[in-house]
């Protein structure tokens, strides 16, 4: 047996699958729970119901689990103590980007911790810095993060105000 194995589901893959598991668990629930709420009150036959649930359950459980495990991945990342303050859609570098799909995150985000900042390309993380090495500027709708004097990113947050919020987050962490 290798040494690296994950049995019995412990370490950085089975935190991974209990993740994606946890994630379709309540989409699949949220799913039935939305079918079986609407068949009830429009008075459909419980066959009918049971039908539409199934598949539901099934597409949810999928979209959930990527989610999930998605979600997981980027809070392996995380040190003991830290926590996600904030998360911010960016918009995509280049128009010709097709939006994501309506089951997929958005393809980039800026994930704001208690110690830092952090850009991830859906499960990539791109780049993270600790806040006191942080220079952040609000330059009208555009975010611009300084590392160490180089720009470290430019980007656009799809969310109103979101660039202030960045902004005033970095204040009070000790970032420039």
């Amino acid at each position: 047996m290798n040494e690296g194995s994950d049995v019995g589901g412990s370490g950085r893959d089975g935190r991974l699958r209990r993740a994606g598991l946890a994630g379709g668990a309540v989409m699949a629930l949220a799913a039935v729970a939305a079918v079986v709420s609407s068949g009830m009150e429009a008075a459909l036959p419980w066959w009918l119901v049971a039908a539409v649930a199934v598949p539901t359950s099934g597409l949810a459980a999928w979209t959930g689990a990527r989610t999930g495990r998605r979600q997981g991945v980027r809070d392996a990342v995380l040190e003991p103590g830290e926590t996600v303050t904030g998360t911010y859609t960016v918009r995509p570098p280049h128009t010709g980007h097709t939006p994501p799909a309506a089951y997929e995150e958005p393809q980039y985000q800026l994930r704001l911790t208690t110690r830092g900042m952090q850009l991830w390309e859906r499960s990539v993380l791109l780049w993270r810095h600790p806040w006191p090495e942080l220079r952040v500027i609000a330059d009208g709708p555009r975010l611009r993060v300084h590392h160490q004097g180089q720009e470290a990113g430019s980007m656009l947050l799809e969310q109103p105000g979101a660039v202030q919020e960045v902004r005033l987050a970095a204040r009070r962490h000790g970032a420039g």
